[in-house]
């Protein structure tokens, strides 16, 4: 809501509900530190939401950075580290005094720390794990055991549990004789029997519209699900997005409750492989817009030669047609556009089909209706558009044989750019390789080898 973003006394630099900082306040805010105004600093960023001090810290230049955090001094939220970009995280914990690290750290929820310290390593790491207690401390390096991108690095150690027997009277005695003790952000109080497994879990409105007397078990949620603690982070988004979870606890080979997984931490995961996938399908990995040159043009340089060699695949198939091109001079001028829209259909094909494999949507059930459907969609797109460019062929090179040349392409071109689409992606998921990351090559691969030479193929067989 808009007030977890603007207190009355910033109302003179921001707008409510204005959800990104705006070139004047982030101009004050770069003033302030110029002239090393700590007092009038402090009045513009404390009541900053942490996500929003978090985009502040990435928009600027590095050495801004430094000069901000140096001025600000020792006001740090702890959220703001868990809301920076990873790539940028190291760096701003580098630039902080180490007594304002510390107290940063002990304000996270075990989760948090444990995406803080996983990407670090040797003075920084341990500098964080010595700020922590020592019970919040072996509960992060016990996180650190479970496999990266797992569920037992998702969830909080922090977590709510009662007998199975209880009554909701003496669930709300517990949680108001033990407020230090919980989490700051908690949904759901978990049911355990004696060998602390869960058998059940009761939301918390729930407790508060029951009288005192009524058992936890009559209570309890009908649809309840645990989480395997190694289970793949992004099977656990996607059962929250799937059955509407809340929350769920996290168990171990033994069904035992080790800790608790929020709708916030799978909605993150959730919108990380959402963004991967699309950088993926645009060949530029994991670039973020506050790397460095270098870094940036790393990531790209590989699909760069990778799109290189499959252009000159495509130009070694024109090639082999330089006489036809010599005598019939219209073709160089048409060749382009058969290519061109099986690629964009090829794209449009792949784009869908790496989405329903990301959400499940596409499986062995469905699968052959779905390649018949892009077959069907291609072959359709493919008519209109042949009988479009046929009469474009008439109308500007006043040549028959040039419409009926381009018409076929057209039809095959779109054809195998909706076959391409859905098969693709369909091979490389199941040969073990993400089809995000490659997919899009192959397509734009095959519709421009198979629209030069269905194009070229067909008039030297008609024109000459």
């Amino acid at each position: 809501m808009a007030d977890d973003i603007l207190t009355p006394e910033a109302s003179d630099e921001r707008e409510a509900g204005q959800y990104t900082l705006d070139g004047p306040f982030t101009r004050n805010v770069l003033e302030a530190v110029e002239v090393e105004d700590a007092e009038r600093l402090a009045e513009l960023l404390e009541p900053l939401h942490p996500a929003d001090m978090a985009d502040l810290l990435e928009q600027i230049e590095g050495w801004q950075r430094a000069d901000l955090l140096r001025v600000y001094g020792g006001r740090l939220d702890g959220a703001v580290l868990s809301e920076l970009d990873e790539s940028l995280r190291e760096e701003v914990i580098h630039l902080l005094p180490p007594d304002v690290l510390s107290e940063a750290v002990r304000e996270l929820d075990s989760d948090d720390v444990v995406d803080l310290v996983e990407d670090l390593e040797g003075e920084q790491k341990d500098m964080i794990l010595e700020a922590l207690s020592a019970s919040s401390r072996a509960a992060v390096e016990q996180a650190l055991t479970y496999p990266e991108f797992s569920a037992g690095r998702l969830m909080q150690r922090e977590i709510v549990r009662a007998p199975e027997h209880w009554r909701v009277g003496e669930a709300i005695d517990f949680l108001r004789a033990n407020p230090d003790n919980l989490p700051d952000q908690f949904y759901h109080v978990v049911l355990v029997d004696p060998r602390m497994r869960a058998v059940g879990q009761v939301a918390i409105g729930k407790i508060l519209a029951s009288r005192r007397g009524t058992l936890l078990r009559d209570i309890v949620e009908e649809d309840f699900r645990t989480v395997p603690v190694d289970q793949d982070e992004g099977e656990v988004a996607y059962a929250f997005n799937q059955y509407h979870l809340i929350s769920a606890p996290v168990v171990d080979e033994e069904k035992r409750v080790v800790g608790v997984i929020t709708i916030d931490d799978a909605m993150v995961v959730m919108d990380e492989e959402h963004e991967e996938d699309i950088l993926r399908l645009a060949g530029v990995g994991e670039t973020r817009i506050s790397d460095r040159v270098v870094d940036t043009t790393r990531r790209r340089l590989p699909w760069l030669a990778v799109n290189l060699a499959t252009a000159i695949l495509a130009s070694l198939v024109i090639a082999q047609f330089e006489e036809v091109i010599a005598q019939v001079v219209a073709l160089a001028v048409l060749m382009p556009i058969v290519a061109s829209m099986g690629g964009n259909a090829g794209t449009q094909a792949l784009t869908v089909a790496v989405r329903a494999l990301a959400t499940k949507d596409l499986t062995g059930s469905n699968v052959l209706r779905i390649v018949r459907r892009e077959a069907a969609v291609g072959l359709i797109n493919g008519v209109i558009f042949a009988i479009l460019m046929g009469a474009v062929g008439i109308l500007w090179f006043g040549d028959i044989g040039i419409a009926y040349v381009i018409s076929a392409a057209m039809v095959i071109n779109m054809l195998m750019a909706g076959l391409a689409g859905i098969l693709i992606p369909l091979l490389l998921d199941k040969a073990g390789v993400d089809p995000a990351l490659a997919s899009g090559t192959f397509v734009t691969t095959v519709t421009d080898v198979v629209g030069f030479f269905a194009f070229l193929g067909l008039a030297a067989l008609w024109l000459l």
